[in-house]
């Protein structure tokens, strides 16, 4: 599987010839994109199922525009996935999750996003790295389980989601995992960078250079990094999980139950959604804007 990242992969000149390429490898491709540009590309590819369009969807429409930093972002993505859909496009959505964010608008986002025809929806909790502008609205774990657990327990048999049922699990404190730094190996124009896309600890030549030359224990919750202290990102659970799955009878158990479990009923969870939520747009964008481009000045000065 490879994973295309974006922003907006699809402004490349040559991402009609990227994804052709992959597709004649057999590679099950994910194309990240913010569906800004989706709907005026589509005619660059064809369906296949080995292409998913990955659309990032931050939430329904007031929070996704702000997400983005632009007025009618939402409904551009809403128009693309609609029209891809139409034209028998495999389409799914990624969604990450901060600190203030309203569960009942979260689970009524799942109910937009089924009606438009997604084949399935994929949910991380954002994550306070280094080089993150606005580190104040990142969750911590407590607050990353309580949040998730408000959203997924109580579910709804039409959502579905793009992931391994264990790691759902997890957001929600019913499993315990340690990372796996090495789940999602990200390569770019500077080579494959250690130990994960949100970390910038250097980059190494080779992919053989990346397994053999990072010191992978010294990332991960229980490796006492400070970097990764209140990390719960996909890209490195939900590998565990996964490994979870298949590592013998108990995890294909585990997984088998996860399945089963259907809505998670769940009522102390219930009276979470009536809690207020904390307004996520409580900063001045146009000030984090600034302190953002200043942090970058700064940082290549």
């Amino acid at each position: 599987m490879v994973s295309i990242p974006g922003g907006e992969p699809l402004m490349h000149s040559q991402i009609d010839e990227i994804v052709e390429g992959l597709v004649a490898r057999k590679k099950y491709i994910y194309l990240c994109t913010n569906a800004l540009l989706l709907k005026e590309k589509l005619d660059l590819f064809k369906p296949s199922k080995y292409l998913t369009f990955s659309v990032h969807m931050d939430g329904q429409k007031e929070h996704h525009d702000f997400s983005v930093c632009r007025e009618g972002g939402y409904d551009l993505a809403v128009d693309g996935v609609r029209e891809a859909v139409k034209r028998g496009f495999r389409v799914t959505t990624n969604t990450t999750l901060f600190d203030g964010a309203d569960p009942k608008s979260v689970r009524e986002f799942f109910d937009e996003m089924m009606e438009l025809g997604v084949e399935g929806m994929m949910l991380s909790p954002g994550y306070s790295y280094d080089k993150a502008p606005d580190q104040k609205h990142f969750l911590g774990r407590a607050r990353t389980r309580r949040l998730f657990r408000s959203i997924l327990a109580n579910r709804k048999k039409s959502w579905q989601f793009n992931q391994s049922p264990l790691f759902l699990e997890f957001l929600m404190g019913k499993q315990n995992y340690k990372c796996t730094p090495w789940g999602m190996p990200t390569y770019n124009i500077f080579g494959w960078q250690k130990p994960c896309y949100l970390l910038q600890d250097g980059y190494a030549d080779t992919f053989a250079e990346l397994m053999a030359a990072t010191e992978w224990e010294n990332y991960g919750t229980e490796s006492g990094n400070p970097k990764c202290a209140n990390c719960m990102v996909h890209s490195g659970y939900e590998a565990s999980a996964v490994d979870h799955t298949f590592s013998g009878i108990g995890g294909l158990w585990a997984t088998v139950k996860s399945m089963l479990a259907g809505s998670y009923e769940d009522s102390e969870a219930l009276s979470l959604l009536n809690e207020p939520a904390k307004p996520v747009h409580s900063y001045n964008p146009l000030v984090q804007i600034a302190e953002s481009k200043a942090q970058l000045e700064e940082t290549h000065a």
